[in-house]
């Protein structure tokens, strides 16, 4: 009977503070959108945990295969800056949604957010520019790295296009992300998460070219979207493997297609 009230009184609440969203004006709202993701940007950069692999990382290991490893070859460090900016950006697009999700999930905060007047989409939007934030920090990381320590030289049009490729391409892990932080438990969603990163990013080619690698995970490669996002970030200094760019857009429109469908299957999980 007490299960039964709580069910009751949980709904009429729920339905409740939906009509109030609905009675807020658009300036409100946008207030809301604003303010979440303001305290999701202030929560994520103080937490070291977060802040610190999500952006110092991608250049560490740029530092090393790039400059150290290099012998000064500009042209190789070029390659390298297109293949890291591409490993750069996912990470936080998992972790925000993936790791940082599942564990909001099983502390309760989701459902405390769930009971307020706030929009659901708010949670998602939030997410969105905090990530995109992050990719732009460590794609400034990383560019300070290349161009003070490597020797590349690019032009202003191409660093504008290769960090909106690389910036906007981030989109479909996020997607995957989402549908891993509402489906991982918070206990084991970190592990989960870099299980599934760090594997993807090598076979995807971006730690060492593919050319290096046997013909079949070459092969194996195509099928992986940080393979064509990567792609399109070096179609913009000419070092690319083939294939057009409408080719690589669409496999990884498919993509962000399939990991929508699979975050609304999530969420329509976590309703029922």
């Amino acid at each position: 009977m007490n299960n039964s009230n709580t069910i009751v009184v949980s709904s009429n609440a729920h339905l409740s503070n939906h009509s109030a969203a609905h009675r807020m004006t658009a300036k409100q709202i946008a207030k809301l959108f604003y303010l979440e993701t303001k305290f999701e940007w202030l929560k994520s950069i103080r937490n070291p945990a977060f802040a610190l692999p999500a952006t110092l990382f991608p250049a560490i290991f740029y530092l090393f295969f790039g400059v150290l490893m290099n012998q000064h070859n500009p042209q190789a460090a070029t390659f390298l800056l297109c293949t890291y900016g591409t490993f750069g950006v996912i990470g936080p697009a998992l972790f925000s949604f993936g790791a940082g999700l599942a564990v909001e999930r099983g502390q309760g905060w989701l459902d405390i957010k769930d009971a307020s007047p706030m929009p659901a989409s708010a949670q998602v939007v939030s997410r969105l520019f905090v990530s995109m934030g992050f990719s732009i920090i460590v794609l400034v990381t990383l560019g300070l790295v290349a161009f003070g320590l490597a020797g590349v030289s690019l032009s202003l049009g191409q660093v504008w296009l290769l960090s909106g490729i690389l910036i906007i391409g981030g989109l479909p892990f996020c997607l995957l992300g989402l549908t891993l932080g509402l489906l991982l438990k918070a206990e084991s969603a970190p592990a989960v998460v870099n299980v599934i990163y760090l594997p993807l990013s090598f076979l995807s080619g971006l730690w060492v070219p593919l050319s290096l690698l046997p013909s079949y995970l070459q092969s194996f490669a195509q099928f992986l979207p940080p393979y064509h996002l990567s792609q399109l970030a070096l179609k913009v200094v000419g070092q690319d493997a083939g294939g057009s760019v409408v080719q690589h857009l669409l496999i990884l429109v498919i993509f962000s297609i399939l990991f929508f469908a699979s975050a609304m299957l999530a969420i329509k999980k976590k309703t029922a």
